[in-house]
């Protein structure tokens, strides 16, 4: 029988938890022996959820470090505090995994690096689509040589428009002193993906983009600060009651699932539950009235122009969508490949041959979370901390992508003006 790890969780919002409660499940590889979070209705969720005693939960980081209480830790709390709570962990020892963006800043990425170095502890990124089925597929037939050698990336984020109202407009109103840029908080897996397919280190960057929609003047006329006081509840496509009750119940009125969760964090989830988060939270509130406009990182679509060392070409559009979906497009010497997610295929375009079709339902595991990407990376978890196998999302290959992240933003905000990644 293998040697269980312990796991300690720091966050206990929604990822955080998916991890708990993945790791928990795997009971001949992990045990979770504490979880902190500020908020005493996330650890109360979790306390049901994975059956844990009260000594085992805390609402105080400093309490939480006072000890080393497990092998492992997952830090999934907000996005500023990952560089100082990962270099706390490191140093008492803890093998991390850690959400994604990183940070922000260069220096930060520098003092993480040398933690890391120092401590010889070992640091997994979340970034679960390098897991995926989809995208670890489109990865192995570039690297085949089907298309020759690759020239340029084209990628398109497409965001669900209510996921967008919900995660960068309401979330991010009242998160905005914890939280990175846009490209970072939700782009991190594009720019990591492109830069792992790319193949090489990113010279150059440029960008533009801006809050254009997601503002007081583009209120509809009446409109009101909560949605469930609003003349325009039944019609308006950001409409809370819309987006949280309505698509609930055409969900079947799950027990307890994304995105609905977020609103309430009581199991099982009732409609009654819906309507008080709705009624005292910024999740009922209306996406033009929060203010957003006054806070220089948050934009509602932006473009990011790369140059590679190797001479690849890459842009990664994000826009607010119909439907959700990434696009991405590998252009080589010899054919192309197409990845979408929106009709969950893969087309193989040798140059005067017939193109071929994958299809994601083919691929194992295409089917879960992140296109099966969350499973398969905790499922890597045990072998990569008992030093079994490579870290296929270490620190080390995480940090170019956040390098473009933090340059495109930079250039952003000095009106598209092109920044060398490594000045």
């Amino acid at each position: 029988m293998e040697n269980r790890l312990s796991a300690a969780i720091l966050g206990a919002g929604a990822r955080g938890t998916m991890f708990a409660e993945k790791l928990a499940s795997r009971v001949h590889q992990f045990t979770v022996t504490a979880i902190c979070d500020i908020n005493p209705e996330q650890l109360n969720k979790c306390k049901k959820i994975l059956s844990i005693s009260d000594e085992q939960l805390f609402d105080d980081e400093e309490r939480f470090f006072e000890k080393k209480r497990a092998d492992v830790m997952v830090i999934a709390t907000y996005d500023k505090y990952h560089v100082r709570q990962c270099v706390r962990a490191l140093k008492m020892g803890y093998d991390v995994v850690l959400e994604k963006p990183i940070s922000d800043s260069r220096e930060e990425i520098d003092l993480l690096l040398k933690t890391q170095k120092e401590t010889g502890c070992l640091i997994v990124v979340c970034h679960e689509l390098r897991y995926g089925a989809a995208f670890e597929k489109l990865g192995e037939l570039l690297s085949s040589g089907v298309i020759g050698r690759l020239i340029a990336i084209d990628a398109m984020e497409r965001v669900r428009y209510w996921h967008q109202a919900q995660a960068y407009v309401r979330i991010q109103s009242v998160r905005n002193e914890v939280a990175h840029p846009t490209i970072l908080a939700k782009c991190s897996h594009d720019l990591d993906l492109i830069q792992s397919y790319a193949g090489a280190a990113c010279e150059t960057v440029t960008s533009i983009g801006d809050l254009t929609f997601f503002r007081k003047e583009s209120a509809p006329e009446d409109s009101t600060q909560y949605c469930l006081d609003c003349p325009h509840m039944e019609t308006c496509p950001y409409s809370a009651k819309r987006i949280y009750v309505d698509a609930w119940k055409a969900q079947g009125c799950p027990e307890f699932v994304w995105p609905f969760n977020k609103v309430s964090l009581k199991k099982p989830t009732t409609e009654e539950d819906l309507y008080e988060g709705l009624r005292t939270s910024y999740f009922g509130q209306c996406v033009f009235h929060l203010g957003n406009e006054k806070y220089e990182h948050v934009v509602d679509h932006q473009l990011v122009q790369m140059m590679f060392k190797n001479g690849v070409t890459a842009t990664l559009k994000m826009v607010f969508a119909a439907e959700a979906g990434r696009r991405i497009n590998l252009f080589g010497t010899y054919g192309e490949l197409l990845l979408d997610e929106r009709s969950a295929t893969i087309e193989v375009r040798p140059f005067g041959e017939k193109k071929e079709i994958i299809h994601f339902s083919d691929l194992i595991g295409s089917r879960e979370g992140h296109g099966g990407g969350d499973d398969r990376l905790v499922n890597s978890l045990y072998d990569i901390f008992t030093r079994k196998s490579v870290n296929r999302t270490s620190l080390a290959e995480s940090v170019e992508s956040h390098l473009i992240g933090i340059s495109a933003e930079e250039s952003r905000l000095n009106g598209g003006k092109l920044i060398y990644v490594h000045p």
